[in-house]
Parts: C-alpha cells; sequence; structure tokens
C-alpha cells in the first residue's frame, strides 16, 4: 500500500513540475517600459485586420505551436544630429549640431506603425533611421531661415525642426521626447562678422547711451535748478497767497458777526411783531367769543324759541282745522244721511242751544203786550208765528214784524 502511494505523490509532483514548467514558458508579462506582440492570430482593430495583439504593462499566455511573442522596447533613445554646410535662406552655409531624445509610441495607432515597421529591428537600426530622418527635416527648415534668426533664436529653430518633424516620427510610431540645438556654426565666418558687426553695433550704442547719460544728466542738473528756483517762487507766492487768503477771512469775519447782528435785530423785531399779532388774534378770539355768548346765542335761542311757538301755533291750528274739517265732513256726512229731514234738523241743532235764551229760562219775565187769538181755525199758525217772533225779539232784540213792515215800505215805494 506504501509503494503505491509514494508512487502517486511523484507522478503529481512530476505532472505539477511539467505544468509549471509548460505555464512559464507560455506565460510572458509585460514590463512598464515595453511592449508585447503576440503574432500568429488575427483579430479586427477598426475597419481592417491584423495578424497581431498585443499587450504593454500586463500579461498574456501564448497559444502554443499558432503564436510567437516579441517585445518592443518603449525606452529612450538618445541620438545626436547633425549637418555641415546646409544652406540656409540667402545661401550663406551653416553647420548645425543637436540632441534628439525619442522613444516609440506607446498608445494606438502610433504603436502599431512602429510595430509594422520597426518589429525585429535593433536600436541601432532605428536610430540610424531616425537620424537621417531628422537631418533631412532640419536641412529643410533652415532653408526657411536666416542665419541670424537660426543663431538668435535657437528655441524658435527647434520648435519650428519639431513641427516639421512631429509629422514623419508620428508615421514611423516614434514620438520625440526632446530636441535641442547645441551648436550653430559656419565655415565661411559668417557669423563671425556678424558678432564683430554686432560687437561695433554694442559698442556704439554703449557710447550713444553714455553722451544720452550725460546729456540728461546735464538736463536734469538744469531741471532740479529750474525747480529749486520754481519752488523758491511757489513759497513766495504761497505765502503771499496767505496773507490775503487771512485777510480775506478776517474781512469774512467781520461781515459775519455785522450779518448775524443784523439777522438778530431783523428777528427781535419780527418776534415782536409776531407776539403782538398773537395778542390781536387772541383778543380778537375773545371778542369773537364774547359777542357770541351775549348776542349771537340769546338771538340764536329766541329764534329757536319763536321757531318752536311758531311750529306749535301752526300744530294747533293745524289740528282744529283738521278736526273742524273731520266735523264739517262728518255733519255732511249725515246731513247726506238724513235726505228731506236734514235741513229741519239741521236747524232744530241749531236752535235747541237758543231755546232757553228764546224761552226766557233762568231770566225775568217782563209782560210788555199780550195778544189775545182766537182758539179755533188758522188761528193756531197765527199763536205759533206771534209766539216765535216775540220769542226772537226778547232774546236777540230783532223784532220780526218791524222788519216785515220795513220791507213793504220800501216795495211799496218802489
Amino acid at each position: 500500500m506504501i509503494p503505491i502511494v509514494s508512487v502517486l505523490a511523484v507522478t503529481i509532483v512530476i505532472v505539477a513540475g511539467v505544468l509549471a514548467l509548460t505555464l512559464r514558458r507560455l506565460l510572458y508579462v509585460s514590463a512598464p517600459n515595453e511592449a508585447l506582440v503576440f503574432s500568429g492570430g488575427r483579430r479586427k482593430v477598426g475597419d481592417r485586420e491584423i495578424g497581431y495583439r498585443l499587450i504593454r504593462g500586463g500579461r498574456g499566455l501564448r497559444t502554443p505551436l499558432l503564436e510567437s511573442v516579441q517585445r518592443v522596447d518603449l525606452t529612450t533613445f538618445a541620438i545626436e544630429v547633425s549637418v555641415k554646410n546646409a544652406y540656409s535662406r540667402g545661401g550663406i552655409p551653416l553647420n548645425i549640431v543637436g540632441a534628439v531624445n525619442f522613444k516609440v509610441a506607446g498608445d494606438q495607432p502610433l504603436i502599431d506603425n512602429a510595430i509594422e515597421r520597426f518589429l525585429g529591428r535593433d536600436r541601432a537600426a532605428i536610430m540610424g533611421i531616425v537620424k537621417e530622418t531628422l537631418e533631412g527635416n532640419l536641412r529643410g527648415v533652415l532653408a526657411q531661415l536666416t542665419p541670424e534668426e537660426v543663431n538668435e533664436d535657437k528655441t524658435r529653430f527647434a520648435q519650428i525642426l519639431i513641427e516639421e518633424a512631429e509629422h514623419d516620427m508620428n508615421r514611423m510610431g516614434l514620438v520625440l521626447d526632446t530636441l535641442k540645438i547645441q551648436n550653430v556654426s559656419d565655415d565661411v565666418g559668417y557669423l563671425n562678422s556678424i558678432g564683430r558687426i554686432r560687437g561695433a553695433v554694442v559698442r556704439r550704442n554703449a557710447a550713444i547711451a553714455e553722451a544720452n547719460a550725460q546729456s540728461q544728466a546735464a538736463v536734469q542738473k538744469a531741471t532740479n535748478t529750474m525747480n529749486a528756483n520754481l519752488a523758491k517762487i511757489d513759497a513766495d507766492l504761497e505765502i503771499t497767497r496767505q496773507k490775503y487768503k487771512k485777510r480775506i477771512v478776517d474781512a469774512q469775519s467781520k461781515r459775519t458777526a455785522m450779518i448775524a447782528e443784523a439777522q438778530g435785530q431783523v428777528l427781535s423785531a419780527i418776534a415782536a411783531a409776531k407776539a403782538e399779532s398773537d395778542r390781536q388774534r387772541a383778543r380778537a378770539l375773545q371778542v369773537e367769543r364774547q359777542l357770541d355768548a351775549e348776542v349771537v346765542q340769546p338771538a340764536e335761542a329766541q329764534r329757536k324759541a319763536a321757531e318752536e311757538q311758531a311750529r306749535g301755533q301752526a300744530a294747533r291750528i293745524l289740528e282744529q282745522g283738521r278736526a273742524q274739517a273731520e266735523a264739517l265732513k262728518a255733519m255732511v256726512e249725515q246731513y247726506k244721511k238724513a235726505g228731506a229731514s236734514a235741513r229741519e234738523m239741521l236747524a232744530l241743532q241749531k236752535l235747541l242751544p237758543l231755546v232757553a235764551a228764546i224761552s226766557g229760562a233762568g231770566q225775568k219775565t217782563t209782560i210788555g203786550k199780550v195778544s189775545v187769538l182766537p182758539a179755533s181755525g188758522d188761528s193756531d199758525w197765527a199763536r205759533k208765528a206771534i209766539a216765535t217772533s216775540e220769542q226772537i225779539r226778547v232774546a236777540t232784540g230783532v223784532d220780526l214784524a218791524a222788519v216785515t213792515r220795513t220791507l213793504g215800505t220800501k216795495k211799496a215805494g218802489v
């Protein structure tokens, strides 16, 4: 039993070792400064198919027998570019020396261009291609600039060169990190002549500057003297101005005091007049109130009393008239209701209050005349008429017989 277990253990160890060795041979790990290219497979990128896959900064398994793996170096390449007797604008040949740092692009699609052009090539071959390309660009840029522009502004010259070469470098899948122009020279002494001319110009400018400084110093001295004199004059003017200002202020102060005194007198007079006006106004108000109390109010009270008395009399008269009208209306209505006997009733109503006076009731009876009438026949009406006439004469003093005779006489005479 023990030998079988040992055999199994040995077998497992061997299998594990073989698997580990196989995995180690098939597993590839990419460092940060390189990229792994697995060639042999087909994959589609955009609209085209490529025969490799790319791994950067990671790991991948190679398909046995179908894929091969190559590494692409992404570190920086340093080269020196130089051109001799390259003609600048104006026909002056120049010698240029510069330092360039570049690298293989690490991002797609530029790295695809580098893989297609430099996969499998060593660093020397790549640097040779880039050197030739940059030197050609350098000659092209020199033809556009004058020697003075190249020599005076190397930074601008390098920037123009980078812009010119960047397109070609990107087509090859490369990226420029830095490009520095180290030296600019010529074999005909043009730049030296420029230097001597510049030196002469500098010395001339220095002499001119010195003369200008001396003249400016003289001008400044004269200006200072003039300013000092002007300052003294200004000081004298200011002193005089202050004296006159003091006189003006004194005069203004006196004027203000006089104006204030006059204003005080005027205000005092105004105050006295206002007080007198207030007193007269108060007195007028007092007289007005006194007249109102002694004359207006009593007259108003009498007027109101007379109005009330007149209203009372008018109301009494109005009520009496209404009562008489109501009585007369009632009498007329009764008169209408009574019909034919209404006249006799009205006469009796009017005569009844006179019955006592006519009959002599309550008065002494004095017989002045006695008439004897027959007792039969028509004498009854006559008696009544005589009796009535006598009673009317006695009561009212009206003698109906005398009145009748008077009327008869007048009629007869007519």
